[in-house]
């Protein structure tokens, strides 16, 4: 597990969270079935695999993911980017994409490792996302992101506005099986009270799949993968693939 500033406001957070439960780490090692000074030498030296964090989370009764977002000051940031910034991301498919990896925890070593660019390219880019305030650029050229993991896009924003047709088609009509993903369709009629139930389960779906994002976000870059998931539920007519005209279809606007 790579050390960084993320790191070091987890581990404070956890050691916080503990004094609030009145824990020790005495409590702790026992139910890690470690000795008290192995889970002290954990936190002293910040060297807990992904499996530890599960179980310390675990013993206090909390989620990972909401452990995470304190460690970044999520709690009191906006859960969208200004129009400003916004704008700018729009405005620079570059930019947008050094954004997209900063996002993602990547510090400047794993993008120049990782894509085709030169260390003057990189840091113009990450100087232009400090100055409209989304990341900081620290000493060391250590990125730290200044939006919470909570940021969504707005629904009419220009990046939405933009990008968002071309993302999307060009994601829906990609080969899923060759890529080794997933994709089903499937439409049946269904009750105001099932369509309700399934949309809050899309939504705990998307909530857990934040919540492995940020999890996996200690990993090195190179052990990860960009992965898209697509959630989507609504009424929809199929009377072009029937050729029959519903009753209940509203006439096209002239």
């Amino acid at each position: 597990m790579r050390e960084d500033p993320q790191t070091s406001g987890l581990v404070e957070v956890l050691k916080k969270l503990l004094k609030a439960r009145g824990a020790t780490y005495r409590d702790l090692a026992r139910a890690l079935e470690l000795s008290e000074p192995s889970v002290k030498r954990l936190f002293s030296e910040r060297t807990f695999t992904l499996q530890r964090l599960e179980q310390v989370c675990a013993f206090l009764e909390v989620d990972f993911f909401e452990v995470a977002k304190l460690a970044r000051g999520a709690t009191a940031g906006s859960d969208q980017m200004t129009i400003a910034q916004e704008t700018a991301l729009a405005a620079d498919p570059k930019l947008l994409g050094m954004f997209y990896l900063c996002y993602n925890d990547w510090q400047l070593a794993d993008m120049l490792e990782g894509y085709h660019l030169t260390r003057p390219e990189a840091l113009k880019l990450l100087l232009k996302l400090d100055k409209v305030g989304l990341i900081e650029l620290q000493p060391g050229d250590a990125v730290r992101l200044k939006v919470p993991k909570t940021v969504r896009l707005r629904h009419d924003g220009p990046i939405r506005k933009a990008h968002g047709k071309s993302v999307v088609t060009s994601f829906i009509l990609a080969d899923f099986v060759e890529a080794g993903g997933l994709f089903r369709f499937e439409f049946r009629e269904l009750s105001r009270a099932s369509f309700e139930l399934l949309q809050r389960r899309l939504n705990r779906v998307a909530a857990e799949f934040n919540e492995l994002a940020e999890l996996d976000s200690y990993l090195p870059s190179d052990q990860r993968t960009t992965i898209g998931m697509a959630l989507g539920i609504r009424p929809w007519t199929m009377s072009w693939v029937t050729g029959l005209k519903s009753r209940k279809e509203k006439p096209a606007p002239a």
